[in-house]
């Protein structure tokens, strides 16, 4: 039987977050992130931090993998694994990303590199988040 496009297979997207992760350029910090963005439409984009020795230009892996989603023409997320050395969560800058274009029910893998993992939602991880709808005037 054929998965459907939007199948969301987790040990698949953490496996292809954890082969993004060994590509990562961490020699700042040492701490290697890797992210996997399943679209809405089955794509899978993948993305490893990539620092910088001027800090703030770092690029973290969740927002590689986003704007390369972003780039081929993805605007709907349907799910993303992260995976670090601890189970580390995305940051703060990185949740608002992801609630740009994903659903606060869309589902979060957090995994480490042994395999293991939790799940949490965007709202969990971001409650009350700020979104497009929040500028709607007709919301007034």
């Amino acid at each position: 039987m054929k998965k459907p496009k939007n199948f969301l297979d987790a040990t698949d997207l953490i496996r292809q977050a954890t082969e993004a992760r060994e590509r990562a350029y961490a020699p700042y910090s040492h701490y290697a992130v890797g992210a996997a963005v399943l679209t809405a439409d089955g794509r899978v984009f993948t993305g490893g931090n990539v620092e910088n020795a001027v800090y703030p230009l770092t690029l973290c892996a969740e927002r590689v993998a986003i704007t390369s989603a972003v780039a081929a023409g993805a605007r709907a997320i349907a799910a993303v694994a992260v995976v670090t050395e601890n189970a580390g969560t995305p940051c703060g800058s990185c949740r608002q990303v992801i609630r740009e274009f994903a659903a606060p029910e869309t589902p979060i893998f957090i995994a480490d590199t042994q395999g293991r993992y939790r799940e949490r939602t965007l709202a969990q991880l971001l409650p009350e988040s700020f979104s497009a709808a929040d500028l709607d005037d007709d919301k007034a």
